[in-house]
């Protein structure tokens, strides 16, 4: 029967620790709790989140609602343009401007979000 080989603890000497400053949960870590920034920015983190997920939300909702659509409405294959029925076609090429209509969405209101934060944090 064989030993078990020994363990071997490795330490080092941490630098030492600055105080944690109170942030109260609203500030961004390693900034000041005082700051009005701080609020703005968190404010801003929040909302570009709410609009992340509302995008997505509303992206697999819509995406959702043409599948079913194509799949539960059979007279799109009775459709036939170029030799190639219509849930083909829409399967091939409609998703495209359902994802740049999103997409010109998001990018707009996330926009818009910034300069309101920057007026916000000028007008201090």
């Amino acid at each position: 029967m064989t030993e078990a080989p020994k363990r071997v603890r490795v330490t080092a000497d941490l630098p030492p620790r600055r105080p944690a400053t109170l942030t109260r949960g609203i500030a961004l870590p390693g900034a000041p709790a005082d700051e009005a920034d701080a609020v703005y920015a968190r404010a801003l983190v929040r909302s570009q989140l709410r609009l992340a997920l509302g995008t997505i939300a509303g992206f697999v909702l819509v995406v959702v609602a043409m599948a079913l659509a194509i799949a539960l409405i059979p007279e799109m294959d009775r459709i036939v343009l170029w030799d190639v029925p219509l849930s083909w076609l829409l399967q091939a090429y409609a998703f495209y401007p359902v994802i740049l209509v999103f997409a010109v969405l998001y990018a707009r209101t996330a926009a818009r979000n910034e300069r309101r934060y920057r007026a916000l944090r000028d007008r201090e």
